[in-house]
């Protein structure tokens, strides 16, 4: 059975643009645009005791790789903190302008990846929390990232708070631009990676032209060709993924005998089962590849400690590999704070609010529900490994680049909720001014300065030995 995700639908075919538009313009008068700074940090729950939720549901042995990643700088500790941030949200001014969130909208979760039609793009590449709510929510955890980003690299203050406003007024002014497309055309909308270069071209440097040249190089190689070579080898005339504990198990080294054949054959039928799930003419394509070997794997740093595994498969020849990434989808952080759907399978939940929010998805994302390695059940969503995708390394740039990214990422994400939402009511709430763009980094820069503080509290807590880490990982 389908999940309607948005309980909050898009623009209504019987209602005109111009009553949509002046919707949420009457929203400004319930909760101004200049409240949306506002953010009160007093009685808020201790962040390391909503860490220490968290891992409760994880894999124990993981949970202090995932510690361990958190404490490495503080915008790591942002990325892992995506349910402290939403404790904060759920306690500020909200719009009440819904829409289909990505969930965890800091600058890293998004990038390239490859189409298809085998275009790369830039897109927001990450929905694991993905939920309806209010539309500023990933405004304002994409800002955040950045002014915490930009601390942490030792920016000064006023360009923190440039390049935390300058992703808020990408996203007003693309919203704005939108609302004035139609259905069809907002729906094909997309940046074209190359499109993306070119922008930035003219306004970096040399050197970063280089590098960049060669991302995106690098990004077109990533394929499950290249993955191959990087993570398998040949034994006794067969390819087998190469263990590398604890980031990486092979199933055929943590089981044996009985053990292993049972596994085995469980993966074997969640296999046919999440082909199911996916369009006609995928399950065909897919069906042409047969199973080779699987493995336990770490990945990311809020994300570390889910169950995620990786599977190798065979086409043609050995010369023709698919790696297919299976990965434990858990309810979204958001669920708790905000009224949304029943959610019957939250491996479904995150491929449709995906398939929602992006022009083009992988084409074989999919969903499974299956037994894990501790006899419990879990759901799981299904992807390609590689696929073009890359990141941007922006521990790297410099405050001109990364304002520039930070824009990107403003349009990128304001592209995803005109697709979600009612993009008419959230441009007519936004206006033309910058009382939006100015609540947004006036709450942008405080919140950078408690994730210090919450940072802070998690190294205390790893030298205390009240919070377990590995800082080699």
């Amino acid at each position: 059975m389908s999940i309607d995700l948005v309980d909050a639908p898009g623009p209504q075919p019987e209602a005109s643009r111009h009553d949509l538009t002046r919707t949420g313009k009457a929203h400004r008068r319930q909760v101004k645009r200049s409240a949306l700074r506002e953010v009160d940090f007093t009685g808020r729950p201790d962040p390391i005791s909503l860490l220490e939720e968290q891992a409760a549901t994880r894999v124990p042995n993981l949970v202090p790789i995932r510690h361990g990643r958190m404490a490495q700088s503080q915008f790591a500790f942002f990325r892992g903190a995506a349910l402290v941030m939403a404790d904060d949200l759920a306690r500020s001014p909200s719009s009440d302008l819904r829409v289909q969130l990505c969930g965890d909208a800091h600058l890293s979760n998004f990038g390239v990846y490859a189409t298809p039609e085998r275009r790369l793009v830039f897109d927001v590449n990450d929905f694991d929390e993905t939920y309806p709510g209010p539309f500023e929510w990933d405004v304002k955890r994409l800002s955040a990232s950045l002014a915490v980003a930009a601390r942490d690299r030792g920016f000064a203050t006023e360009q923190c708070r440039s390049i935390a406003r300058g992703a808020a007024t990408a996203y007003r002014i693309r919203m704005g631009e939108l609302a004035g497309l139609g259905h069809l055309d907002v729906w094909y909308s997309h940046i074209d990676a190359d499109t993306v270069f070119k922008e930035f071209r003219s306004r970096i440097d040399a050197e970063t032209v280089g590098r960049a040249k060669g991302a995106v190089r690098k990004a077109r190689r990533r394929t499950s060709m290249q993955a191959l070579g990087k993570l398998t080898r040949v034994v006794d005339g067969r390819r087998q993924i190469v263990s590398d504990p604890p980031l990486i198990i092979r199933i055929a080294d943590l089981l044996e005998g009985p053990e292993f054949d049972r596994m085995y054959t469980l993966l074997l039928e969640r296999f046919a089962a999440y082909k199911e799930t996916l369009q006609w003419d995928r399950r065909v394509l897919l069906e042409r590849y047969r199973m080779i070997d699987f493995a336990l794997k770490v990945v990311g740093v809020g994300s570390v400690g889910t169950r995620c595994w990786i599977g190798l498969f065979e086409g043609a020849d050995g010369e023709d590999p698919l790696f297919l990434q299976v990965k434990e989808a858990e309810k979204s952080v958001l669920a708790r704070y905000v009224s949304g759907p029943d959610i019957g399978h939250q491996g479904e939940r995150v491929v449709n609010g995906q398939r929602l929010c992006q022009e083009a998805s992988d084409i074989f994302l999919g969903w499974d529900r299956g037994e894990g390695l501790d006899g419990e059940v879990h759901d799981f969503y299904v992807r390609q490994l590689r696929d073009g995708k890359l990141s941007a390394q922006v521990d790297t740039f410099s405050p001109e680049l990364l304002e520039l990214y930070g824009r990107l990422c403003g349009r990128t994400l304001a592209q995803a909720h005109a697709r979600a939402g009612d993009r008419f009511a959230i441009a007519g709430y936004l206006g033309s001014g910058g009382v939006f763009d100015d609540s947004m980094a006036e709450f942008a820069l405080p919140y950078a300065e408690q994730n210090t503080a919450d940072h802070a509290a998690l190294l205390a807590a790893i030298d205390s030995g009240r919070v377990q880490a590995r800082l080699d990982m």
